[in-house]
């Protein structure tokens, strides 16, 4: 029924709520001067006000977008933070990384909230727990996953204080010690020497995670050279995660293996949104990490995109050698993609399927076809307790939905020839097929995928009401 009715409802619903602005960036945005765009790292200043103005409008499916933000817990305006000197994950004592986490969600959804909604009370919230943080946090321990832990919690809580680096009360100077002197020195070091292992040891979510925080430290503190080590590593680094490691067989069907498939479906998909986040906030101060490479990223994705709908794909066997210099060594062998849940999900899809078909006017099938049956896409709390749910910011159908740009077919912007944040120039046409001809993208008229498409934002719509009428209920019953 809800199948029917989301068809029926987004049918009549396609093209109805795009009235508010058009989109006309075909390229990265530019750093001005010497320092770089602010807001600049998952969110610009335009993203946020089509945000506003779209939600304002009532337009689908950034309404149902809203109201999955709206009804996290984390999202309310009561939440207090509780910041620890020590976090440890991993080893140590105690285990109390979730409580980081939780607070950065919690910062960042309200932040995000302001935005759309202007309502003060949620800029002070995420204010209050990022500088309650920001004074009292001097340090990560534990295992090796210590790392993940300042890769992951870092890019998540530079992009929150990002949210709020205007505003009055934050201790903007404080935050961006912090990054510096906590969180980016371990993520640094990872990319460095590989908690001393064999540079193979670790799958790409680990290199990822750490590019994704070297990344945001330098952005938010404006260092470029900071920014230009982690670009520098996007292309050329020895680990794993660096985008011809993480993705190492091309195929001419468009697609290509992404490595980490072969080990699960879970960290594939954590892979691929810390991908997407690097590539995001990179674009975000004119830097084309998505295109780089003849969009081997595109192609990648499209290929996890694929598997997990239930597709299959090739793997080409990959041996990868483990251990720590100077002690123990093995090696370990995957030989196919992994089985896959089709029902699994992370909020890692709008904003990549958005890129490639509205930005960039690329077909992108299994993304849109991912992005549709993820959508309305949540964020931390929403994926359950565990701190899965928590890799990932979240909210791309209400943060990365975009307008299909008014000249798609333009020349791109050739991908970056330095890690020096400069503009890349226009003159490449994109040549990158990423899936076969039968399929269109979301934004072509009269695709095969509108109806699912259409299915999607009926869902969405439907999931809308039904937060709004729970959200008044529960007024009413506190009345």
């Amino acid at each position: 029924m809800l199948k029917a009715a989301g068809a029926a409802a987004g049918a009549a619903g396609i093209g109805a709520g795009v009235g508010v602005g058009t989109t006309a960036l075909a390229g990265p945005a530019s750093a001005a001067g010497a320092s770089f765009a602010h807001p600049g790292l998952l969110h610009t200043r335009a993203d946020l006000d089509r945000m506003a103005a779209k939600v304002k409008a009532g337009a689908r499916p950034y309404t149902a977008g809203f109201a999955k933000l709206t009804a996290n817990r984390h999202a309310q305006n009561g939440w207090r933070a509780d910041p620890q000197a020590t976090v440890y994950r991993g080893a140590g004592s105690p285990q109390n990384y979730a409580v980081l986490y939780n607070d950065i969600h919690a910062a960042y959804q309200n932040a995000l909230r302001y935005h759309v909604s202007g309502e003060r009370a949620h800029a002070d919230t995420a204010v209050a727990i990022l500088n309650a943080w920001s004074g009292k946090l001097t340090s990560i321990q534990g295992s090796a996953d210590r790392f993940l832990a300042a890769g992951l919690y870092g890019y998540q809580f530079a992009n929150a204080a990002e949210l709020v680096r205007d505003h009055g009360d934050f201790a903007l100077g404080r935050a961006q010690e912090v990054m510096r002197n906590v969180f980016h020195p371990l993520s640094d070091s990872f990319l460095r020497d590989h908690n001393n292992a064999v540079v193979t040891n670790y799958w790409p979510n680990w290199d990822l995670s750490a590019l994704a925080c070297v990344l945001a430290t330098g952005i938010f503190c404006d260092d470029r050279a900071v920014v230009d080590r982690a670009v520098e590593y996007f292309k050329h680094g020895d680990g794993m995660g660096s985008v011809k490691h993480a993705i190492p067989v091309v195929h001419g069907d468009g697609l290509a293996e992404w490595v980490e498939a072969g080990r699960d479906q879970g960290h594939a998909l954590l892979g691929v949104g810390l991908m997407g986040t690097v590539c995001e906030m990179a674009w975000n101060q004119g830097i084309d990490l998505y295109g780089y490479d003849d969009s081997r990223f595109l192609k990648g994705a499209q290929y996890v995109a694929k598997w997990s709908l239930g597709g299959d794909v090739p793997y080409t066997a990959n041996t990868r050698k483990k251990g720590a210099i100077g002690g123990w060594s093995g090696s370990e062998t995957a030989t196919r993609a992994a089985g896959v849940d089709p029902a699994m999900t992370r909020p890692i899809w709008a904003m990549i399927a958005n890129h490639y078909t509205k930005r960039r006017g690329l077909s992108a099938s299994y993304l849109t076809r991912a992005a549709a049956k993820a959508a309305p896409e949540g964020g931390g709390g929403d994926y359950g307790p565990n701190s899965g749910g928590y890799d990932q910011l979240g909210f791309g159908t209400l943060a990365f939905t975009r307008d299909k740009a008014t000249d798609p077919a333009a020349p791109a912007p050739a991908s970056s020839p330095a890690a020096s944040g400069a503009r890349p120039q226009a003159g490449a046409t994109p040549s990158v097929v990423a899936s076969p001809a039968s399929w269109r993208d979301l934004a072509a008229t009269g695709s095969e995928e509108v109806v699912g498409w259409a299915a999607a934002a009926g869902v969405t719509a439907v999931a809308s009401g039904l937060l709004l009428l729970r959200r008044r209920e529960q007024v009413r019953r506190e009345a």
